[in-house]
């Protein structure tokens, strides 16, 4: 087994906070908490009330229903982008399968998926349990709280919001959803190899109460995260590195699977549709301009699928280091 960190060092901010809404002393102090733990550790926890058990439970039994379809049906192109699909049976990654849902924050973006996986339709999925609508809606929670995340980014660093508001709009969103079965007898405990997100934030919940997800800390020690209907993990991916002009970490992250039954866990991944630019205000003459200033985030994804570097560092020097 693994070595793990069971205490939590990691930075906890509380969006349960009533007081804590753009421009007072709360939310000020919270976007220095998360530029801080960004900088330091690539991800904060959120507490976040907004989605709770009943709404967790409703999406843990649709993830139960769509894992245990067929795998020529789970294995369907569900979407053009690259990365947004079927991801799974990898033989040295055994525990681990997934299932990508696009535009997720949109009732015809989990409607359009549903029709793929289902297309003579399901009529438990669609009327004993509405999962598609259950799906929808914890997914327009979790993009509230990305929205609230970026804004604080921007915020951190003096950045003009009109400019925050134009990447939220150009999100394109992705709902990856994530089953981890237990190891059998002559299996190790990896869910997941340690990696970095291609993402700007992805947001990862564990779901149905089973620890597992664990963060490499700037120290190089490994932190576990509890499992919550309320903790969210809100990671930093490459393309905010890129944006960030290298201040901010993309977060470095693992699966260890100790449970004896099956893991599920969600992350809504956030990508760009448009060219981001790196902001003038997060270059300075102790923060000298490292990345090309105009970064192309799908073409970013292409590029990783053709040359497969795995180390983020490293990839993103490869695309657009200067």
């Amino acid at each position: 087994m693994m070595g793990s960190q069971t205490h939590c060092e990691l930075h906890v901010v509380d969006f349960t906070d009533e007081k804590m809404k753009p421009g007072t002393d709360a939310w000020l102090s919270a976007c220095s908490v998360v530029r801080t733990a960004l900088e330091e550790h690539g991800c904060f926890v959120a507490r976040y009330d907004q989605i709770g058990k009943e709404l967790c439970d409703s999406v843990v039994f649709a993830l139960e229903e769509l894992f245990s379809l067929p795998m020529e049906i789970k294995a369907q192109k569900t979407s053009d982008k690259p990365f947004h699909g079927y991801l799974g049976q990898v033989s040295w990654l055994p525990l681990y399968e997934s299932l990508g849902i696009d535009d997720p924050l949109t009732s015809q973006g989990c409607r359009k998926f549903t029709h793929i996986m289902w297309p003579e339709g399901n009529d438990r999925f669609w009327f004993q349990f509405p999962y598609s609508d259950s799906i929808n809606k914890y997914s327009k929670e979790l993009g509230r709280l990305d929205h609230m995340a970026k804004r604080m980014v921007f915020e951190s660093y003096d950045v003009d919001m009109q400019r925050c508001d134009s990447l939220i709009e150009s999100s394109d969103y992705l709902l990856r959803c994530m089953k981890y079965r237990a190891p059998q007898m002559d299996e190790n405990d990896l869910g997941m190899h340690c990696h970095t997100d291609l993402t700007i934030i992805s947001i990862v919940h564990q779901l149905n109460n089973l620890n597992g997800l664990e963060i490499k800390l700037k120290d190089g020690k490994w932190n576990g995260v509890d499992a919550s209907s309320s903790l969210f993990v809100v990671m930093a991916g490459d393309a905010l590195n890129v944006w960030s002009n290298g201040r901010i970490r993309a977060c470095e992250h693992r699966v260890i699977m100790n449970a004896k039954k099956n893991r599920y866990t969600t992350g809504l991944f956030s990508f760009n549709s448009k060219m981001m630019r790196i902001p003038e205000e997060v270059v300075n003459e102790q923060h000298p301009l490292r990345y090309k200033p105009l970064f192309d985030h799908y073409e970013y994804l292409r590029f990783y699928d053709k040359e497969k570097i795995k180390e983020s560092h490293a990839r993103i020097q490869a695309y657009c280091g200067i």
